[in-house]
C-alpha cells in the first residue's frame, strides 16, 4: 500500500479507479482516440494514454457475478432492472401501452431428482423411520437453518439421479424454446385460430433469468407479455386476456417434453418441467399487490449477479477430472461435476459439451435472455450512460456516429490489481456503496416526512 501510494501518478490512478467504481479486476488499455471535423479534417479533440500513469487507462471488467466483482455486478443488476422494467411499464424506446398488455410472472422449476435436505420446518419428517435400498435413512426430522451446509445435499447420494440432473441442465435451453412455442400453439387453440396463423394476431415477448437452487438445479423466473402482431406498439387481440395466457402457460408447461440422445450407458431420458409451476399476473406499482412491475424487475435483477458459486460451486472452468476432486466445492456439486465429465466423454453426448460446462453442472445457457422486441438492450443503456457522463463532464464533442470522424487505436496491456492496489479499490467500492446506502436512507426519510405532512 505504501509503495502504491508513493508511485508517480498515484492520484490520477486513484481517480481512474474511482471513475470505474472500485472495479475489482479492471482491464487496462493503451492507445488514443482522435475526433476530427468531417468537413475540414481538423482535430476537434484528441485523447491519449501517454500522460496516464503507466501509459494506460483502466476500464471496468463488467463482470455480472458479485463473487468476482461487486461494483460491476451492481451496475449490471441496475441495467437488468431497467431492461426488465421498461418491458413492463414502457420507456427507453418501449411504448407505455405495454402496461395494459397481459403480463405474467412465471417460475418454472426442474423436476425432483431425489430427496435433499431443506429448510422451512422439519426436514423430511418420518414417523416410522425407514431406510432406502442403500441402508440410509429416508427422513431427517431436523430443522435446518438457511446457512446449514447440509441444505441442498441429498439424503442418499446413491439414490439421487445425478445423470438425470446433468442431462436436464444440458437440455434446459431446448426445453425453454419448445415451451415458448407450445405456449403460442396453446393460445391459438384456445382462441380458435389456426396455429400457423398465430403471428398474424399476436406476439409473445419475454425476459427470463436462471437461478441456481441449493440443490444445484436451475429454475427460471420469467416475465411473459402478450403483444399485438407488430410487437409492443400494437395492442393484443380482443381474445388475449390474462386468464387465457395463464391457462396456456400452465398447460404448455405440463405437456412439453424433450428427449435426450439415446445412450447405451444411460438410455434415453425424457426432459420436462417440474411440478412446481408458479404463474402470477403482474400488477401496476402502487396497486397494493406483491407481484408488481417494479418488484418483479427488482427480483429478476437481483439474480443476474448470482451464479453457481452461490450454490456451493465454482465460477471457473475445469480442465480435468482430477481438478474436480481438488475443488473447494460441496460434495453434491462435486458429484454433479464429475458426472458431467464422465458423460461428456461419451460420443452420443458430444454435442451437449458437458465437459466444457462441467463447472455450471451442464447448464450452458445465459443467465438472462429476452425476446428481441421485449424492451431496450444492454448496449443501448451503455451508450446512453456514456453520453450522459460525457455531457456531465462538459465535453462538447458530439457523441455518436455521423457528427465527427472518430479514429481510434487501442490495445490490451493488462488486467487486475496488485495486492496494494486491490486494497485501495476495495476501499473505494465500500465508500461508494455506503454513499448509495446513505442516499437511499435519506430518500426514504424524505418520503416518510412527506407522507406524514400530507396526512396532517
Amino acid at each position: 500500500m505504501v509503495r502504491v501510494a508513493n508511485e508517480p501518478g498515484f492520484s490520477r490512478w486513484l481517480e481512474q479507479i474511482r471513475n470505474i467504481g472500485g472495479c475489482a479486476h479492471p482491464i487496462y488499455l493503451s492507445g488514443q482516440t482522435t475526433w476530427r471535423d468531417p468537413v475540414s479534417g481538423s482535430i476537434i479533440r484528441r485523447y491519449s494514454t501517454e500522460a496516464e500513469p503507466g501509459g494506460r487507462l483502466a476500464l471496468r471488467c463488467n463482470n455480472r457475478r458479485k463473487s468476482r466483482c461487486g461494483p460491476c455486478s451492481y451496475l449490471h443488476a441496475g441495467d437488468t432492472y431497467h431492461v426488465v422494467r421498461s418491458g413492463l411499464v414502457g420507456g427507453k424506446g418501449t411504448p407505455v401501452a405495454v402496461r395494459d398488455h397481459p403480463r405474467l410472472f412465471v417460475t418454472l422449476t426442474a423436476p425432483s431428482f431425489g430427496a435433499v435436505h431443506s429448510t422451512g420446518g422439519r426436514c423430511h419428517p418420518r414417523r416410522d423411520g425407514g431406510v432406502c435400498e442403500h441402508g440410509r435413512p429416508v427422513g431427517c426430522g431436523l430443522r435446518h437453518a438457511d446457512t446449514d451446509p447440509a441444505v441442498g445435499q441429498p439424503l442418499c447420494r446413491d439414490c439421487y439421479d445425478l445423470v438425470g440432473h446433468v442431462l436436464w441442465h444440458a437440455m434446459a435451453g431446448t426445453l425453454w424454446t419448445r415451451w415458448t412455442h407450445a405456449v403460442r400453439r396453446h393460445l391459438a387453440t384456445r382462441a380458435g385460430i389456426n396455429q400457423s396463423a398465430f403471428p398474424q394476431y399476436a406476439r409473445l415477448s419475454f425476459a427470463k433469468v436462471a437461478e441456481y437452487q441449493k440443490r444445484g438445479a436451475v429454475h427460471f423466473h420469467a416475465v411473459i407479455r402478450l403483444d399485438g402482431p407488430d410487437g409492443p406498439d400494437a395492442s393484443p387481440p380482443g381474445w388475449g386476456s390474462v386468464e387465457l395466457l395463464q391457462d396456456a402457460v400452465r398447460s404448455a408447461a405440463e405437456t412439453v417434453v424433450v428427449r435426450t440422445p439415446y445412450s447405451a450407458a444411460v438410455g434415453e431420458r425424457v426432459i420436462r418441467w417440474g411440478t412446481q409451476i408458479d404463474v402470477h399476473p403482474i400488477h401496476a406499482f402502487g396497486d397494493g399487490e406483491a407481484v408488481s412491475d417494479d418488484a418483479v424487475a427488482a427480483y429478476i435483477a437481483k439474480y443476474t449477479s448470482k451464479s453457481i458459486g452461490d450454490a456451493g460451486g465454482t465460477d471457473q472452468r475445469v480442465i480435468s477430472l482430477g481438478e474436480i476432486w481438488l475443488l473447494a466445492v460441496n460434495p453434491h456439486v462435486r458429484a454433479l461435476m464429475a458426472t458431467c465429465w464422465r458423460l461428456g466423454g461419451l460420443p452420443e453426448f458430444e454435442g451437449l459439451r458437458l465437459r466444457a460446462w462441467a463447472h455450471t453442472l451442464g447448464f450452458r445457457g445465459h443467465v438472462l435472455t429476452k425476446s428481441r422486441v421485449y424492451s431496450t438492450t444492454y448496449a443501448a443503456l451503455r451508450v446512453a450512460r456514456a453520453a450522459y457522463r460525457q455531457k456531465a463532464a462538459g465535453d462538447q464533442t458530439a457523441y455518436g456516429v455521423g457528427v465527427a470522424v472518430v479514429e481510434s487505436a487501442w490495445r490490451y496491456v493488462g488486467s487486475g490489481h496488485s495486492l496494494g492496489q486491490a486494497w485501495f479499490a476495495r476501499a473505494i467500492a465500500e465508500q461508494q456503496a455506503h454513499a448509495r446506502e446513505d442516499g437511499r436512507e435519506a430518500l426514504a426519510d424524505c418520503r416518510g416526512r412527506w407522507s406524514l405532512g400530507e396526512a396532517a
